[in-house]
């Protein structure tokens, strides 16, 4: 057993390719190792913005050998009456690649054939590996890709060199005029040396000597280490950010922190727009005090140790001051401007060639937004706020800071409502539209940004379905997914009830005038699409997917019924004894699935002819109602044990008659009775859909 390490150093790669890039590379070669019957161990990956390296643990040294039987034609075809070998024999033998007197008769359950047993000793790894390594590099993805040259190569940047070592042994190859070797790079600038690298368990250390931290974990553990400590030497803590933090850490070879201060003059600014042009721009850490204040420091991580901090740190000081002088401007500007100014020149910025300008938008989501708090008991107030927000909610976009700084959409519009003086709830709605804007990221707290996020989400979706432009597997450029899942998680979290179709219906309503289908098939392809991220979304949360199957098939209207009727519907089934009931259920369901019709039948106690069936029908009409106002008031596990008190009428039934009698009037009869108990089982879930 050996190690393997192959490194591809390359000129700058971006931050964002790096982790992806590795995740793939591990993948794809463990995936060929193991393909060629090639024992290994496990992998270890290594980045920075210069390499992409992987060592692999364990690797045997040659393939795993090989023993195949192959099966040929049948004896009596293979030797003629005197045991001479036909052609037929003849043929197997060299396509197996064996002499005749090398194969075997079996015997089989279909009678006795020609047998061959062939070995592949297999090939040394080594050799296998020449033309295996230089496939896996180059079918990395990456987001971009470059040629350079002549080469018919393409990789995120150049290569400059490939480190190719099985043990202490190169794996020779040529891709690009590159030849592999043993040999890498220190730091381009401290230690721009080459290394010889003559064990590979020792690739990381020797790096780390030549000022580079190969080992990503490691790297991002030393500049959170060492940020913390510089900001409390400031006297204040770094402002969290791991996003930022993952960023920077492939950014830089060899982390160095330098502390630098701006002027408290500029502290005048929402500190929102501080810490973006810190973090977009430069990739600095803010510093804030225990309150979360911003503190007019900031940590910079450099790639090169230096021999004047005080020196490094002016430079960066410098440039901070022209990005945070830019802001100070476009704030100024922007609190010239009245809100309700920029909603008017929302109409001069295009949403969408076919949906209108931004501010055709805006009227959308107003009316959607109306409708909203029709159908929602709550204070006036509180609905006025809504309307507001809707109005003002985007008119952020067509500010200059939002225009410097895209990802502070609502963060800007939530500070210049507040200082223009509208109201807290109309300001923090502004900002918490957007929401959620990740997956697992916050939802709106606040009734009026609960109600205009819907508003948004819905428009976006219900107009893109109208003009056609309906996500596939493999796009989503409107976000519709995640959108569509923002207003499940909505509805969900606050507990809105109101039916998701007739949202749909009167969301839909709005684009008439440029759907290019019918406006009926486009509700049912949202109410469609709707559903099916409710059940994945369901999935996620772990309920059994015969449940979510069951309950989604009968309705997903009203948004937290589903998941009560999901919840209640799995205690029942973690229960002991339910797979008897759910038997029963289903064969009630199934049968009036098959019959040929059952609507309009009524149940006549006069055709009854057992025992049983009035035994039933009489229980049955014990329980509906009270069935019916738990349901009413949101009680499905009450609900459900109720409708179990009825096995073991369902059971003598089954047993006492043959529902499928000769008399066609009691055949209705009793396909009428379990039409009734269907329906009503039908208000909780599609039992028929459960695994048993």
């Amino acid at each position: 057993m050996k190690r393997l390490l192959l490194e591809i150093g390359a000129e700058e790669i971006p931050a964002g390719y790096i982790e992806p890039a590795l995740k793939a590379l591990e993948e794809s070669l463990l995936k060929r190792l193991s393909t060629a019957r090639i024992a290994h161990g496990v992998a270890k990956t290594y980045g920075t913005p210069r390499r992409l390296a992987i060592s692999v643990a364990d690797v045997a040294e040659k393939q795993a050998e090989l023993t195949t039987e192959v099966m040929g034609p049948p004896e009596r075809a293979a030797f003629d009456e005197h045991r001479a070998p036909t052609m037929a024999a003849k043929k197997f033998a060299e396509k197996v690649g064996l002499g005749i007197a090398e194969l075997t008769v079996k015997e089989t359950p279909k009678g006795r054939y020609l047998s061959a047993v062939t070995s592949d000793p297999g090939q040394p790894t080594r050799t296998l590996l020449v033309q295996m390594l230089p496939e896996i590099i180059c079918a990395i993805p990456f987001p971009k890709t470059m040629k350079w040259g002549e080469l018919n190569i393409l990789f995120a940047r150049p290569i400059i060199s490939i480190l190719a070592l099985f043990g202490d042994q190169v794996i020779s190859f040529d891709l690009g005029g590159i030849l592999s070797d043993a040999r890498t790079w220190g730091h381009s600038i401290m230690n721009p040396v080459k290394l010889t690298v003559t064990d590979p368990e020792r690739y990381a250390d020797l790096l780390r000597e030549a000022r580079v931290i190969a080992d990503i974990s490691e790297r991002k553990e030393k500049i959170a280490s060492e940020i913390k400590m510089a900001a409390e030497n400031l006297g204040g803590q770094v402002l969290r950010d791991d996003a930022l933090l993952d960023i920077v850490t492939h950014l830089v070879e060899y982390p160095v922190p330098v502390v630098g201060n701006f002027d408290p003059g500029y502290l005048e600014l929402p500190q929102e727009i501080l810490i973006t042009a810190m973090r977009e721009h430069q990739k600095y850490f803010a510093v804030v005090d225990s309150s979360g204040k911003l503190l007019p420091h900031f940590i910079a991580v450099n790639n090169t140790l230096t021999s004047d901090p005080a020196l490094a740190a002016k430079g960066h000081e410098r440039v901070l001051r022209a990005r945070l002088e830019d802001a100070r401007f476009f704030y100024r500007t922007d609190r010239a401007v009245a809100p309700e100014t920029w909603v008017m020149r929302l109409k001069t910025v295009l949403f969408q060639a076919k949906l209108g300008s931004l501010h055709d938008k805006v009227v959308r989501i107003g009316k959607i937004t109306g409708y909203l708090c029709d159908q929602l008991p709550g204070d006036p107030a509180l609905k006025a706020h809504a309307l507001r927000a809707a109005y003002l909610c985007k008119a952020d976009l067509v500010s200059q800071a939002v225009g410097e700084f895209p990802k502070l959409q609502g963060i800007m519009g939530r500070v210049y409502a507040t200082e223009s003086g509208e109201p807290p709830a109309v300001a923090s709605a502004i900002e918490e539209h957007y929401q959620p804007t990740y997956s697992g990221g916050a939802l709106p707290h606040s009734f009026a940004g609960a109600i205009v996020a819907l508003a948004d989400k819905m428009d976006t979706i219900c107009g893109c379905f109208s003009v056609g432009l309906i996500p596939t597997g493999a796009a989503d450029p409107y976000a519709l997914r995640r959108q569509a899942i923002g207003i499940l998680q909505i509805m969900l979290e606050k507990k809105f009830s109101f039916s998701l179709t007739e949202l749909i219906a009167a969301s839909t309503a709005l684009f008439s005038a440029v759907a290019d289908q019918d406006l009926t098939e486009t509700v049912q392809k949202v109410a469609d699409f709707l559903a099916g991220r409710m059940i994945n979304l369901l999935a996620d949360d772990g309920y059994s997917r015969d449940v979510v199957a069951a309950v989604t098939a009968v309705s997903v209207n009203r948004v937290p019924d589903v998941w009560n009727r999901v919840q209640a519907l799995e205690k029942l089934k973690a229960e002991p004894d339910f797979d008897p009931l759910a038997i029963a259920f289903k064969r009630v369901v199934n049968i009036i699935k098959k019959a040929e019709t059952t609507k309009g039948l009524t149940v006549d106690e006069g055709l009854f002819e057992a025992s049983c069936e009035g035994h039933l029908h009489s229980e049955f009409q014990s329980i509906r109602e009270q069935v019916r106002h738990c349901i009413n008031d949101g009680r499905f596990e009450e609900a459900l044990r109720k409708m179990a008190t009825l096995r073991p009428s369902v059971d003598a039934f089954f047993d006492g008659v043959m529902v499928m009698a000769e008399n066609e009037a009691v055949q209705k009869n009793r396909l009428a009775l379990l039409r009734e108990i269907s329906d009503l089982f039908a208000l909780v879930a599609d039992f028929s859909k459960l695994s048993t």
